[in-house]
């Protein structure tokens, strides 16, 4: 059997490392970068760190506007599933690049398998619910994390497809953590253990209306700790556009850190400010070992504001 996975954003990387320890001997795994995390941390340290093999494919998309990327995504990725003709296209999280894919696959009649399915904001103004929408419906095959994504599968019709599996990146976690635990931390920023916080931002919602933006970071400065502001280069572009001082008050501004680096500098620091769902899945995961069966995020994705998980 032919499995072709489609990863393009380091989210999809973290996932992706269990998958292709699990094919190796398995079955033939193909995998299709389609370039939309480009630069060294966000891309190639992934691979690199979580011991994930090269690319047999990278399209090279680089950035865009999310309608450029998807068409020159949908345009590769129907060459690469031409080329391939894999048994089943296996597709990440809720990304441009999940999305093309699967579009780009059931064109193609190829069958569909969409990990990390059945997860909701119920914020439509969110890219990425329409991307996991649209993605769930086109699928053959949804393996959903949790009951509660399973229950917003059955909510839409889509029970007959849905599978229960656990959330890889909740396993990756734990493996990491345990591996860097005693490592000294990567931050360029003079900091204590414990007595930090880690922070990111990223959204649309959050960084395209400068006066929001502005108001985030406002509130971010006046953090009673340090504030390690891990700020990926669009963030930076937007705050220079607007005149927007991101290194300010408590705030040091650091570039964006390797997997195991982040995953060790969430877990020994004193909370997280952030609107992503990776670092949120970090920081719950980086304390003491819950039972196994508490390990599982509650399947709704987080809202567009930022809030602090500690």
């Amino acid at each position: 059997m032919r499995i072709l996975s489609v990863v393009g954003a380091r989210p999809q990387f973290v996932k992706l490392a269990p998958i292709a320890r699990a094919m190796r001997g398995a079955a033939e795994h193909v995998i299709a970068h389609t370039g939309q995390h480009y630069d060294h941390n966000m891309s190639d340290a992934f691979f690199a760190d979580l011991g994930i093999p090269a690319p047999d494919v990278n399209l090279g998309i680089g950035s865009g506007s999310h309608g450029e990327q998807t068409g020159a995504m949908l345009s590769g990725l129907e060459k690469v599933i031409t080329d391939t003709t894999p048994d089943w296209v296996l597709v990440y999280g809720d990304t441009s690049s999940t999305l093309a894919a699967a579009l780009a696959a059931v064109k193609l009649h190829q069958p569909v398998a969409h990990l990390e399915a059945g997860l909701r904001s119920f914020n439509r103004r969110m890219p990425e619910e329409h991307n996991r929408v649209l993605t769930d419906h086109a699928a053959d095959l949804l393996l959903a994390p949790t009951q509660v994504a399973m229950d917003h599968l059955a909510d839409e019709g889509l029970a007959g497809r849905g599978v229960l599996v656990g959330d890889v990146m909740t396993d990756v976690l734990y493996q990491v953590r345990d591996r860097v635990a005693d490592t000294p931390l990567a931050l360029d920023a003079a900091v204590d253990p414990g007595a930090y916080h880690v922070a990111t931002l990223h959204r649309p919602d959050n960084t395209d209306d400068p006066e929001r933006l502005r108001a985030i970071v406002d509130g971010i400065s006046k953090v009673d700790t340090p504030v390690v502001l891990l700020a990926h280069p669009r963030l930076r572009h937007v705050a220079d556009r607007h005149g927007i001082d991101l290194e300010v008050g408590a705030i040091t501004v650091c570039e964006p850190l390797g997997y195991p680096e982040l995953v060790n500098a969430v877990s020994h620091s004193a909370g997280v400010i952030t609107d992503s769902e990776g670092c949120r899945r970090r920081r719950s995961c980086c304390g003491r070992p819950a039972p196994r069966s508490a390990r599982r995020p509650n399947g709704s994705r987080p809202s567009t504001s930022v809030g602090t998980c500690s």
